[in-house]
């Protein structure tokens, strides 16, 4: 294939899968025009199954038309699911963009790794575009692939020694970019491994009872920062993440209303972001604290809206007064009229309820300029500003109010 190598992420080959032969040949024509030579095409999926046995698979990509007779792109799918196939899809169809969205869905359901998916005629543009993506979703599997297992002895060592770890991402105002809170996101600091992200340890610690621990020492960092913080002149709410699980026993509630007590922080300066805990077992218990807690002024925030960790039941049943959109139905809604539907949706039923509302993935300025006149009430994400520790708060703090400047003219 005549195109730089990009190392181990390197493509070595583009297989087509399209019954129609003007498709094939449109797509052969476009991949050539933009450097890849090594482009091999197929009117039917099962000649194109055969022909992959034997190739370094996750080094290549499979371009998929998903009505085809025969075998059609779906049960295509299944097979490359059955084979392992580690290199990447791009989709490809006629159909609506509902269906492509939900063929994409089901791929990523099989642990595929899918780019996109592209409507009928492909616009060469778009697809040279997630043909660039690769190498960044290629870095994504490989830091994935080197993740380390710990034991929960291991990570009980980690919690009585202090290597958890607090950082912090901003909440701003749309109207306004004004800095009002930040979410507070535990990290584990290995001494050996450095940074380990919570994906890699809080299934292991609600499996080994130390999800209460780990919940303990982040509140209590976090009600110690929030003193820090007010010293500097930042007057903030923070968040901390709390699951169901947490409020399985009424200890929890006791030591949060001890360490407010401590630290001075005013109960309205705290808010939990609930989320729903597959460990969770009374949850008439669950709905008793949490009312209590309101009761006691301490902010309510059902996190990850829309996906299968919240539901309309906990709404219906739990006082919260924040619902977090989940990012999955704020970055990229700007250009995804399913997305734009199930977030306006979002934010008209906050409305109804009386709740204000946070979007959360807004990871560029096409994401922030999607939420002006959205009735959004807060922002958080990436292009706004990344989890920091607690001293980087004050200086991003002056760096955003310089940015936002440039973006509200």
């Amino acid at each position: 294939m005549e195109q730089q190598d990009e190392g181990p992420q390197a493509i070595t080959q583009i297989v087509i899968v399209d019954d129609d032969q003007f498709q094939l040949k449109l797509l052969s024509h476009q991949l050539s025009m933009v450097g890849y030579k090594n482009v091999i095409a197929f009117d039917d999926g099962q000649t194109a199954l055969n022909h992959m046995v034997g190739l370094v698979l996750d080094t290549t990509i499979v371009i998929l038309d998903l009505n085809m007779p025969n075998m059609d792109g779906l049960e295509f799918l299944q097979k490359l699911r059955d084979a392992k196939f580690t290199g990447a899809l791009l989709l490809v169809s006629g159909e609506d963009e509902r269906v492509l969205q939900s063929a994409e869905t089901l791929a990523s359901s099989y642990d595929l790794l899918v780019l996109g998916h592209l409507n009928k005629p492909v616009q060469q543009e778009q697809l040279q575009k997630y043909l660039k993506q690769l190498v960044a979703q290629r870095e994504k599997l490989l830091v994935g692939e080197k993740q380390h297992i710990y034991s929960a002895e291991r990570l009980k060592v980690a919690i009585e020694s202090g290597e958890l770890v607090n950082f912090y991402q901003p909440k701003v105002l749309l109207h306004s970019g004004e800095l009002v809170g930040v979410e507070a996101l535990v990290r584990w600091e290995h001494p050996e491994d450095g940074l380990i992200l919570p994906d890699n340890f809080i299934d292991l610690a609600e499996e080994n009872e130390l999800i209460d621990k780990i919940a303990q020492q982040v509140l209590r960092n976090a009600l110690v920062d929030s003193n820090i913080w007010k010293k500097s002149g930042i007057n903030i709410t923070v968040a901390v993440n709390i699951s169901m699980y947490n409020l399985n026993t009424r200890e929890f509630i006791s030591y949060l209303e001890n360490e407010l007590l401590t630290s001075g922080i005013s109960p309205n300066e705290l808010i939990l972001e609930v989320t729903e805990s597959k460990l969770m077992k009374d949850y008439s218990l669950v709905l008793d604290m949490l009312t209590r807690l309101r009761l006691r002024r301490v902010n309510l925030s059902i996190d990850d809206f829309g996906t299968g960790h919240s539901s309309m039941a906990q709404l219906r049943d739990i006082p919260f007064n924040e619902l977090k959109i989940d990012k999955g139905f704020v970055h990229s809604a700007y250009d995804n009229a399913t997305l734009h539907g199930i977030f306006d949706g979002s934010i008209q039923l906050a409305k109804n309820l009386g709740i204000k509302t946070v979007a959360e993935g807004v990871e560029n300025e096409a994401d922030w300029s999607f939420l002006d006149g959205s009735g959004c009430d807060l922002a958080q994400g990436f292009f706004i500003g990344r989890p920091m520790r607690v001293l980087e708060l004050s200086e991003w703090k002056t760096q955003w109010a310089e940015r936002y400047a440039k973006i509200a003219v």
